[in-house]
């Protein structure tokens, strides 16, 4: 069993690192690798990714890999031995549920981090839990997974957890961690590649955009939220600049220490 389970671990290790690694270099190549230099999208970062913080990013990216792997690994071999609620029968609870249990889980898994984010930005717990993540003042698609190893460990349960008490089809799974690597690399890509009428419109005064979590980099007291600006805005820590972030009055990272 435990052969088993280190056998999975290492597996979705390369996996996660892979796919990583993969969506963040071809964003990072798409955005910033012009021939011409110029920045496809709006502009957020004053500065082209540099090798010094890409270097960081990538660090600690690779660290949290296999930090997400184990707990996924546990539950893959529970399911594999009937020990959770994934199910593939996609009749047994009906095409409706596909759409119902991805949206519980994405609103489960949003409301955890937003009270998980606010916590890890209290001193004293910041410099060791979240630190690292914000030495990327200006961030890029690399940043989307670069964590603490405390702050990996304390996401990485959350969603194989949610599979032993809510019913969930592989296939949305699939879609939810998709969602999720997708949105982390563009929302730290320090350029907006999403429309303007996306980002200012409608769709943008509730779902987070790199405009709204650019932000966050350099004013830690702001837009907390993983998908949603919903408990930012209900709570009062949600700020959309009108204008790029103007980053020379913004706080340093040893300021926030």
């Amino acid at each position: 069993m435990i052969a088993s389970i280190l056998g999975t671990t290492l597996l979705l290790t390369a996996i996660i690192a892979a796919r990583y690694l993969a969506v963040a270099a071809l964003a990072n190549w798409l955005i910033w690798g012009r021939a011409d230099g110029r920045v496809r999208g709006r502009r957020l970062n004053r500065d082209a990714p540099k090798a010094a913080v890409i270097g960081h990013e990538l660090k600690l990216s690779l660290l949290s890999s296999w930090i997400y792997a184990l707990p996924a690994a546990l539950a893959y071999e529970a399911w594999l031995h009937g020990g959770t609620l994934v199910y593939l029968d996609v009749g047994r609870y009906g095409v409706l549920w596909l759409f119902v249990s991805g949206a519980i889980y994405l609103a489960i898994q949003d409301t955890y981090y937003y009270w998980l984010h606010r916590l890890m930005h209290r001193r004293p717990l910041f410099r060791f839990v979240h630190a690292g993540h914000h030495r990327s003042r200006q961030p890029t698609p690399y940043a989307s997974f670069a964590f603490d190893w405390a702050e990996a460990a304390l996401n990485a349960w959350l969603l194989p957890a949610l599979v032993f008490v809510i019913p969930i089809h592989p296939a949305v799974i699939l879609a939810i961690l998709a969602l999720a690597t997708l949105t982390a690399v563009l929302n730290h890509a320090g350029s907006e590649v999403l429309p303007a009428w996306w980002v200012r419109g409608a769709p943008g005064a509730w779902l987070i955009s790199a405009t709204h979590h650019s932000v966050h980099h350099t004013r830690y007291d702001r837009n907390f939220g993983l998908y949603f600006r919903v408990w930012d805005r209900l709570m009062g820590t949600d700020a959309m600049p009108a204008i790029p972030t103007d980053r020379a009055s913004m706080p340093t990272l040893r300021e926030a220490l």
